[in-house]
């Protein structure tokens, strides 16, 4: 029984994530095309996220949200557990961001050309020098107060725990100069952990951090800077006992 009710709960999900996909993608690439900067294709595809939270029973909600200042763009710092982060993130924050995403992605038919309408930045992980050059044009792109978000963890807990932050983001940061905002999700793990494609009904929690100014960090001292932001992440996660 219980495997006819998991195989049940996978069709369900894939079948919506399917419908969604097929309506919105249209008007998310046409946004994208004709928007300057990608801010009504990125606004479209939260409809795509509050979808498949809806379809999945999962609410998702927000702590400290007033320590976001708008109009600031930030890099912003998450743990990862789950693919359920994705949405949680698109729906509570508030505040238009963009991805790093690896080149691989925009081979996915209408999903892959949706995330390049909307000017997220695409990188080869295979190419070091291109990866930067990416990046840094990629951000000289970004409209006045639209931030990057970036899972320092570079994928999914296994465990649940958070593990060692990767400097990628942190690099970003500091060669930038913009503030980082310090995110912790918790309960997307009892939702969707890795490995799995059965969901289970449940509540996500986004706790923000205060920011981090950059300005007094550099290349030497971005260790000191990466320990702080993985300290407040870790300050404000919640067991799945606990939450």
């Amino acid at each position: 029984m219980k495997l006819l009710f998991d195989i049940f709960r996978i069709t369900w999900l894939a079948l919506w994530a399917a419908v969604a996909t097929l309506v919105l993608a249209i008007p998310i690439i046409a946004a994208g095309l004709l928007g300057r900067t990608g801010n009504l294709a990125f606004s479209l595809s939260k409809l795509w996220a509050y979808t498949m939270l809806g379809v999945s029973f999962v609410s998702a909600q927000i702590v400290n949200k007033e320590k976001i200042q708008k109009g600031t763009s930030y890099i912003i710092i998450s743990n990862h557990q789950s693919l359920f982060d994705i949405l949680a993130l698109v729906t509570t924050l508030g505040v238009q961001y963009r991805w790093f995403i690896k080149r691989e992605v925009l081979k996915v038919p209408l999903f892959g050309y949706g995330l390049y309408a909307s000017r997220n930045i695409f990188i080869d992980r295979s190419n070091t020098v291109k990866a930067i050059e990416s990046i840094n044009k990629g951000i000289k792109r970004l409209p006045k107060g639209v931030s990057i978000m970036v899972f320092a963890e570079g994928t999914r807990s296994p465990d649940g725990q958070i593990h060692e932050f990767k400097k990628g983001g942190f690099m970003v940061a500091v060669a930038h100069k913009m503030p980082i905002l310090p995110v912790t999700v918790n309960g997307s793990r009892q939702v969707m952990p890795k490995g799995s494609l059965v969901f289970n009904p449940g509540k996500i929690q986004v706790v923000v951090g205060y920011p981090i100014d950059t300005s007094g960090y550099n290349i030497d001292t971005v260790d000191d800077l990466i320990r702080k932001t993985r300290n407040i992440i870790i300050e404000n996660f919640v067991s799945e006992k606990q939450l």
